[in-house]
């Protein structure tokens, strides 16, 4: 295995090839990059300009204000930062596996690391006080190398995660008055704030928009100078584990391996009380005492109850297009709300915005798309129920990161009707009727399906008009560099290049492959130290 001196001398010279060609120019908001070396193979070209400039084989911007889908803008790659590398807010766990990932990252041509930031970890105890130390010194060592970060703001934790889902302050105001959290029909509740209360001062005296803002800003201020270098994007979280939706699964959970239906999030008093004063206002207030009394509980089939049954369900219903209507219009208005404020904050500084949906492909084949109704995504009239968002995205020049690149047809139960092909086409027609540039990510690290690579390779590589402006493989970790899963990953990177080598193309791919495998083994071993 090499040393970490070895490592740095090849990261070194990583760093000048990725480098040929790049030209900074044209206004502070705008990185172009000058044209690709001429001749040799497919892996000269990947040295040149880094293997995410390769995906796109043309020139781009990392920050395009604009509303343009770009046919063929280039996609740059990041990969995942472990979701735990800060949970105290100080310091940074396990600093030397980090690092080297890092540094593996760099040996590998990717564009730079995905960095999540969690108000939870910045914000733990008092609503006055902020603590960046630890996501500051990750930055800093990603510019040591010189990557591009692209830092993801979760306002909510992920369950299971090793991060707190909200601040503790934040519950303690919910142990006060319960309903600031969304709550389901049997009355659990989330740790997630209820969509209803985003402009209400029910937490120390603040609104949930009030403390977003203050989350924003903070950040802002505290890493002002890495940003036009080092951090590109901001993807901001827009809910339970940083999606746009309703948190539909059962509390507690992430939805690893959830194929239920799900359950509707209407049930808090604020949000009852919206229900009513809407049903109210269109004539029937009947239909504004509770949510639908004939839906699924989390872990049915559409066809359990009434509500999405296929044939004859209420959801076909002038009732059920009421509800569904009124249900997806608060989280479309939500998502408009935080964006609005996240644009503001960020609208001088040189980094692409973006933000996440939910890529629920299980029940896609059913008419009503229940597990998607009961996360907010509905459109009557068997329109697309993403067009809502996607209009909403555009708005505010933010770009929509689909989380499930790597999901295959083949590799779902038919029991579930799923459909990931036919989702992600709905989704590219909401963003190219809007002009909303998509991003990609993995769904999970995958370990063993090798059509799940090809699946990914084929997303990014695509020749149709919705390519992704970048994409992020999520994430690393003890199995990211675990030898099941590494060299796979690594041939995944080879084949997206396909190339004939010479032989002094394939003397350098031998000493770099060393390299690469002497980083993973640090990741790995510091990591386990």
């Amino acid at each position: 295995m090499e040393t970490v001196p070895m490592m740095m001398q090849h990261a070194a010279a990583a760093s000048v090839r990725r480098r040929q060609g790049l030209e900074y120019g044209r206004g502070a908001n705008s990185v172009t990059f000058g044209p690709m070396r001429q001749g040799g193979s497919g892996r000269n070209l990947i040295r040149a300009t880094g293997i995410g400039r390769f995906f796109g084989h043309g020139s781009g911007e990392h920050s395009n204000k604009n509303h343009d889908v770009d046919d063929m803008a280039p996609a740059r790659l990041f990969v995942g930062l472990p979701i735990d590398s800060v949970t105290d807010g100080a310091t940074v766990n396990s600093a030397a596996a980090v690092a080297a990932g890092i540094r593996a990252v760099r040996l590998l041509g990717a564009d730079g690391v995905e960095l999540p930031v969690f108000w939870s970890v910045v914000q733990p105890l008092s609503p006055d006080r902020f603590s960046w130390a630890g996501y500051q010194a990750v930055a800093e060592m990603v510019r040591a190398e010189g990557l591009s970060l692209r830092v993801s703001l979760r306002c909510h934790g992920s369950p299971g995660a090793g991060v707190p889902t909200i601040p503790s302050w934040v519950k303690g105001a919910g142990a006060d008055d319960p309903d600031i959290f969304f709550t389901d029909r049997s009355g659990a509740r989330h740790d997630c704030l209820s969509f209803a209360i985003d402009d209400l001062p029910v937490i120390h005296g603040k609104s949930p928009l009030e403390l977003y803002e203050g989350f924003f800003r903070s950040f802002a201020a505290a890493f002002d100078d890495f940003f036009g270098s080092t951090i590109t994007d901001v993807t901001i979280g827009l809910g339970a584990n940083g999606v746009l939706r309703y948190p539909s699964y059962p509390p507690g959970s992430d939805g690893a391996r959830f194929t239920g239906v799900g359950e509707f999030q209407c049930y808090d008093k604020y949000m009852l009380a919206r229900l009513r004063h809407h049903a109210a206002e269109s004539g029937n207030a009947m239909w504004g005492n509770s949510g639908p009394h004939d839906a699924p509980r989390y872990h049915e089939s559409p066809d359990a109850c009434g509500f999405f049954r296929e044939q004859g369900g209420s959801w076909e219903t002038p009732y059920g297009n009421f509800f569904l209507s009124w249900y997806t219009s608060h989280l479309v208005s939500h998502g408009d709300r935080v964006l609005g404020t996240a644009s503001a904050v960020f609208r001088d500084k040189p980094v692409e915005l973006s933000a996440k949906i939910p890529f629920m492909h299980w029940w896609h084949g059913a008419r009503s798309r229940p597990a998607e109704a009961a996360a907010g995504f509905y459109k009557p009239n068997k329109k697309n129920g993403y067009s809502p968002v996607a209009k909403m995205f555009a708005r505010h020049g933010c770009a929509m990161v689909v989380p499930g690149m790597d999901v295959c047809m083949n590799k779902q139960h038919h029991s579930t009707g799923s459909s990931p092909d036919k989702l992600l086409v709905q989704i590219k027609n909401a963003c190219r009727r809007y002009c909303v540039r998509i991003a990609g990510e993995n769904a999970s690290l995958v370990m063993t399906h090798t059509s799940s690579f090809s699946r990914m390779r084929s997303n990014i590589l695509t020749t149709e008009r919705m390519r992704p402006c970048h994409f992020t493989y999520q994430r690393m970790g003890a199995e990211f560099f675990s030898p099941e899963h590494f060299p796979q990953f690594m041939e995944f990177l080879r084949s997206v290049v396909c190339g004939e080598w010479d032989e002094d193309d394939a003397a350098g791919d031998d000493e770099r492959e060393m390299a690469l495998s002497g980083g993973a083994n640090d990741a790995r071993e510091a990591r386990t130290a």
